[in-house]
């Protein structure tokens, strides 16, 4: 005998519970009112990864370190070059003590202003130099302010080479030594003196960071559990808290993506007051004293490293003759023979191009290195390292310059300003530590939290609710985390930044 479903679900219930025909509901029907469409989904539990690895963080523990402070702030000091080089404009070419030249003393080498504090001092010999030539002379008077004269070695005076009035910073000045006659002494009216060894004082601050998830007490009773693999690698089952699972990993790659990204205040006409101070009246309307934010890797580097386009891609003969530029940029800087390169998958293919084109091994110049250099099993196109004159590069590709949801997304909207990669130095720094009072040596990039014998806030976490051990009358479970912390990034000047 054959049952026939009834029209709609319950369409002619009974009062007792009675299989009849008419109150039949049919589990293997196909439409909405049957009880599989309604009560029975198909649940797969495995939660689908479509992704891959979320997370961006990694990069400051490959290329840094991490120490504790105590303090608001970290101040660290920088050595200054050994040599006296300077630019400045000539304001009289044939004027002066006796004939010769003034010269107007602007910026030292690396740019920093230098005006009446530079070094040059009277019987010092100079190369002076520009686009128009190249003059060596002697110094014959210093004085408190920023103005030399000089008497050029071979010709009357500067008009001989120079045109005044070139512009600020148009020649190159540089002591090469001194020359002093037969019985001299250092003259009393140079009121210059002893040159001291200058340093560069830099700092940073921390900042503070939070977050937190939270689940109400009567979702807690509610378990779902969901097959998960985590962001490094683990598996297995998790309920609830696979939301704080994410916001913890959310959190943190905020620690790392803010040593990146973070920029100090103190720009006049932008916010330069602390958080806890805000108002309307506090945006565009004030004074570059107070400094809040913090000052990241990237500002860093724009500030007081190194910036080049290098690498485009155009082709292989062109890339490589910009990357020889950067070579030589670093060879005016600190010359540190082995340098990380990490960069995003444009610039990495745009590598490997002129790696290739140069490499004359294998068929029309092709490496054959998966399996034994063999042409016949596969091609690998892909370079890790290479060496370049005397420099050693690792390239690593950079997910945080890939990753769509960060500054992936970013270079694929705005590609004018796209980062597209970062040169670290390998290796370590020595700097003064103004706390300890001492140089040591430590990474070039490292990260300082705060932490005392009562409080570590390298990575806090804790709980409060009412849910398990109840802490406060909130019906619900909170898990909070926060962070407080800032980078040091010593010799900028060796860092370089693709744009």
């Amino acid at each position: 005998m054959a049952i026939t479903a009834g029209g709609s679900l319950n369409a002619t219930p009974t009062v007792r519970k009675q299989a009849l025909a008419t109150n039949y509901l049919d589990f293997t029907g196909t439409t909405d009112t049957t009880w599989a469409q309604q009560y029975l989904p198909d649940l797969m539990e495995k939660e689908a990864e479509v992704f891959g690895p979320r997370t961006i963080s990694g990069f400051l523990s490959q290329v840094g370190a991490e120490e504790s402070m105590t303090a608001d702030q970290v101040v660290w000091s920088e050595q200054g070059r050994l040599h006296l080089s300077y630019t400045g404009e000539i304001t009289n070419g044939d004027t002066g003590t006796i004939a010769g030249g003034q010269i107007t003393i602007g910026k030292d080498i690396d740019g920093h202003a230098a005006g009446a504090n530079h070094g040059i001092r009277k019987n010092d010999t100079v190369i002076i130099a520009s686009s128009e030539g190249t003059v060596k002379a002697l110094v014959t008077l210093t004085d408190a302010t920023a103005v030399i004269e000089v008497a050029p070695y071979g010709v009357v005076d500067l008009n001989d080479v120079f045109t005044d009035s070139q512009g600020a910073d148009s020649v190159t000045i540089l002591v090469y030594g001194s020359e002093y006659g037969k019985g001299d002494n250092y003259d009393g009216s140079d009121s210059r003196g002893a040159n001291e060894p200058k340093m560069q004082t830099y700092s940073n601050k921390p900042i503070i960071m939070k977050d937190y998830y939270e689940v109400s007490g009567s979702d807690v009773s509610r378990i779902g559990w969901v097959e998960i693999t985590g962001e490094e690698g683990q598996s297995g089952y998790l309920w609830y808290l696979k939301a704080e699972a994410d916001t913890r990993a959310r959190f943190t790659d905020y620690l790392e993506m803010s040593m990146l990204e973070g920029v100090k205040g103190g720009v006049a006409g932008g916010y330069t007051g602390g958080v806890a101070d805000l108002t309307d009246s506090h945006f565009g309307h004030l004074a570059a004293t107070d400094t809040t934010g913090t000052q990241g890797l990237f500002n860093a580097i724009e500030e007081r490293g190194n910036v080049t386009s290098g690498v485009t891609g155009i082709n292989a003969a062109t890339d490589l003759a910009e990357f020889d530029a950067i070579l030589a940029e670093f060879d005016k800087q600190g010359a540190i023979e082995e340098n990380m390169m990490f960069v995003n998958r444009a610039t990495s293919l745009a590598m490997d191009d002129m790696l290739a084109a140069m490499n004359s091994y294998g068929a029309g110049g092709t490496s054959y290195g998966v399996f034994d250099n063999s042409e016949d099993m596969a091609l690998n196109l892909g370079f890790s390292g290479f060496r370049r004159g005397s420099y050693d590069f690792y390239k690593s590709d950079f997910r945080y310059l890939n990753d769509k949801a960060t500054r992936g997304g970013i270079n694929d909207a705005y590609a004018a300003g796209a980062i597209r990669g970062i040169v670290v130095p390998a290796g370590t720094s020595t700097v003064y530590d103004q706390q300890l009072g001492k140089n040591l040596k430590r990474p070039f990039l490292h990260v300082r939290y705060r932490a005392s014998q009562t409080d570590d806030r390298k990575m806090k976490t804790w709980t409060t609710g009412s849910v398990g051990a109840a802490t406060s009358a909130l019906d619900a479970m909170q898990i909070h985390m926060l962070t407080e912390r800032c980078l040091v990034t010593q010799g900028a000047n060796n860092f370089m930044m693709m744009k």
